[in-house]
């Protein structure tokens, strides 16, 4: 079949799988961020050296050819990614209030990014444009943003969008009606647009979408993991493939709920959509085409790859059904969404080179990329004082926290959030 098609990911923090899983959402939420603001001053540059191999390891034995990534300092993924024959998508975090680093400081960062990476290893990796999301941005921020995108015309732009109730909230503060407008406003909503998870769309901002062309990633599991409200409408991924908007999945921080199993994706899709709406709402082939050539199209590769055709680039992944699992050999497409896991990947090709062979890496040194994880890990947790162990994992304390978390942006954000919303309360 085709290559699986990661449409939306992080992966710097790759080893830190495991750390996070038995936390509370608000405790993983701190200690993740005050992590990543010390990534931009490049204090851990040895975990994401080691997550970059790790994730590129892992993700080419579970059938993952192509993956698009939001990350910091993205330069060493797409040298890993590159090296290991995979294809990827990659671009630097861009965001004026989520942490503290000038902004100057960051699109100098994105143009040079670019200009060293796009089109590069066989035009496997690409660059991507990264306004991290619509509710920690401010309009002068997305404005540079479209300046930027204008200089560069054939780059992807790969943005969170309307993941939480605070981004409309914020769009307002931006002089917006709501999140689709302030990107319309400054020139960003078109078919460049590429727009992970989409939750509190509504039907107007399907027909909108659906208009512009934009695309849209979906990442059930994560949310699955930690859904920040129980009565928060799921994404309506339905009506935006009804619409003819081009979805595709993606594993987003597969180091928050430990798995790097895209496969598994359609499943939690399948399940997590079902339980919040009603039986049936996919069938195992669009399924199938989402973790594909919709992932595909999503990432405006669609010509290229997603599906097994003449003239294409030979993205693709061989499958071992010879198990008593896959016994009668039935339904294929339903097998491959609801049953089959990375374990039965028994060979990867990448634009017509063997990556994986007999479920064996031949571009990657499995013991090497382990023993530079674990002793990375090892590092981190000592200059951290956090406690990673076989029996899990614990975070410094709260003050500890508290003390590494950025200051001046986040108190921006929250100023800005807090004062729309009692203009919004008393229609001001």
């Amino acid at each position: 079949m085709p290559g699986l098609v990661n449409a939306h990911t992080h992966l710097e923090m790759t080893p830190l799988i495991g750390a996070f899983s038995d936390r509370s959402l608000q405790e993983m939420m701190g200690s993740m961020t005050a992590i990543f603001g010390r990534l931009a001053d490049g204090e851990f540059d040895y975990l994401v050296d080691a997550g970059y191999e790790l994730a590129a390891l892992n993700f080419a034995l579970a059938g993952v050819t192509t993956s698009n990534s939001m990350d910091v300092q993205p330069d060493t993924g797409a040298e890993a990614f590159g090296e290991a024959g995979l294809r990827g998508f990659f671009g630097p975090v861009l965001t004026d209030l989520f942490w503290d680093e000038a902004v100057d400081e960051q699109f100098d960062r994105a143009r040079r990014f670019i200009e060293e990476y796009h089109d590069t290893y066989d035009g496997r990796i690409r660059a991507t444009i990264c306004p991290h999301d619509d509710w920690s941005c401010t309009r002068e921020l997305w404005e540079r943003t479209a300046a930027l995108t204008s200089e560069y015309p054939d780059v992807l732009v790969h943005t969170h969008l309307l993941e939480l109730e605070a981004s409309n909230t914020m769009a307002r503060a931006n002089g917006a009606t709501d999140s689709l407008a302030l990107l319309d406003d400054v020139g960003l909503l078109d078919d460049r647009l590429l727009a992970a998870h989409f939750r509190v769309a509504d039907e107007d901002d399907i027909e909108r979408t659906a208009a512009t062309g934009a695309s849209v990633a979906h990442c059930p599991s994560v949310f699955s993991y930690w859904n920040p409200d129980a009565d928060m409408q799921w994404t309506p991924v339905p009506e935006l493939r009804a619409a003819g908007v081009d979805v595709g999945l993606g594993i987003d921080d597969h180091y928050w709920h430990d798995s790097y199993s895209l496969l598994g994706e359609a499943r939690q899709a399948r399940l997590a959509a079902n339980l919040k709406r009603t039986a049936g709402q996919y069938t195992s082939m669009e399924l199938v085409r989402m973790l594909t050539i919709e992932g595909a199209r999503a990432l405006g590769v669609g010509d290229e790859i997603g599906s097994v055709e003449p003239g294409k680039r030979a993205d693709l992944i061989l499958l071992d059904m010879e198990k008593p699992k896959f016994t009668p050999l039935t339904n294929i497409p339903a097998h491959i969404v609801n049953n089959a896991a990375p374990a039965d990947v028994e060979t990867v090709i990448v634009d017509g080179a063997v990556v994986v062979r007999d479920g064996n890496p031949v571009t990657m040194n499995v013991d090497k990329v382990r023993r530079q994880a674990e002793q990375a890990v090892d590092r981190f947790a000592n200059e951290t004082n956090w406690e990673l162990n076989i029996g899990g994992a614990e975070p410094p304390g709260t003050v500890d926290t508290l003390r590494e978390v950025p200051k001046r942006g986040p108190t921006r954000l929250l100023s800005r959030l807090a004062v729309q919303s009692v203009r919004d309360t008393f229609k001001w």
